[in-house]
């Protein structure tokens, strides 16, 4: 079957290429050797990113117009946003599992590759689909707005991510070692090879990402159609993801509010595909709700954090009397 699309195979091609060649760059000449990733390394990367997002963005509107590029960014913005959430459980998982600083790129940056090939399969078996079986486009909404209700439902909910189901079931299903050696995903005892934490954290990460795309690609899909401006924004997004991991880790608590921006865009775009056939939101308003929606949840977990630091500080500040605290 062919997907409709402003990808010709010329563009399909050369962007693959172009993938292929920041992860070859980003492995062989940045990241040769194993060492922690420090905060001003993870901002620079960052915006590296997002500057080259943007200007393949420039690239589509200067070559197909603006509806495709709003299309882009919007779904860029999307699948940026959700990998957020990612990140608050691959903070858990590496806690979880001991990773030390040091082999944490490693694990992200093969998870991550592999991410790019199962995100490939899985946007064109759903544009495939959604092409054939036009009702599908309401199962999707349907299952947006549920995952997004649970969201804002379980976003207080403490994680224990050695009881969850992933966990046992990569446990089980893998011979591995609770300990770690050196940058190792296997290492051999006695006849045995066995899984090292890394590799446990790698399958893991593996996982996570198989499920956040179960919301994010039927959300895209919900602002285009498009497999090309899917699968790009997809990657962009994905290939940005272990820097954007660096930078915020030590500060996913600073965020308090951010589950409620993110269940409220799953609403939004679970609700918007769910009513395609019934009501026509352009792009550009869907891109306008979508930003005011997460921007409005980080300015408020940002205000509410300072709050808490304010108060925290004076708690503990002796030049204060427990009569000036009461007052306040």
């Amino acid at each position: 079957m062919e997907l409709a699309g402003i990808g010709s195979p010329a563009l399909w091609i050369g962007f693959v290429v172009f993938v292929l060649l920041m992860i070859a760059l980003d492995l062989g000449v940045f990241h040769r050797k194993t060492h922690e990733v420090k905060f001003k390394e993870a901002l620079g990367w960052s915006l590296v990113w997002i500057a080259l997002a943007l200007a393949f963005n420039g690239l589509v509107w200067w070559q197909f117009g603006s509806r495709p590029a709003v299309e882009f960014l919007t779904g860029y913005l999307i699948e940026k946003s959700l990998s957020v959430d990612n990140i608050f459980v691959f903070v858990v998982i590496f806690a979880s599992l001991g990773i030390p600083a040091l082999h944490q790129h490693r694990v992200l940056f093969w998870g991550i590759l592999s991410a790019l090939i199962l995100r490939a399969v899985m946007i064109f078996a759903g544009a495939a689909m959604l092409e054939r079986f036009h009702w599908l486009i309401y199962v999707f909404g349907a299952f947006l707005i549920f995952t997004g209700v649970k969201l804002l439902r379980d976003r207080g909910a403490a994680s224990d991510f050695t009881q969850s189901w992933s966990m046992k079931l990569v446990r089980r299903v893998i011979p591995s070692s609770d300990r770690l050696h050196e940058g190792n995903f296997f290492v051999r005892v006695g006849t045995r090879w066995l899984a090292t934490p890394l590799f446990i954290a790698l399958a893991l990460v593996e996982v996570t990402d198989v499920v956040f795309a179960l919301d994010s690609i039927p959300a895209i899909f919900a602002v285009t159609r498009d497999p090309f401006l899917v699968f790009t924004s997809n990657i962009f997004a994905i290939l940005g993801l272990r820097s954007l991991f660096f930078l915020l880790s030590g500060m996913v608590d600073k965020f308090s509010r951010l589950k409620i921006g993110l269940a409220s865009v799953l609403v939004f775009v679970g609700a918007k595909m769910a009513a395609v056939d019934l009501v026509k939101i352009p792009a550009a308003v869907s891109l306008g709700v979508i930003a005011l929606l997460l921007g409005g949840s980080v300015v408020v977990s940002i205000i509410e954090a300072r709050r808490r630091d304010k108060s925290e500080g004076a708690a503990c500040d002796p030049r204060i009397t427990l009569r000036e605290r009461q007052g306040a």
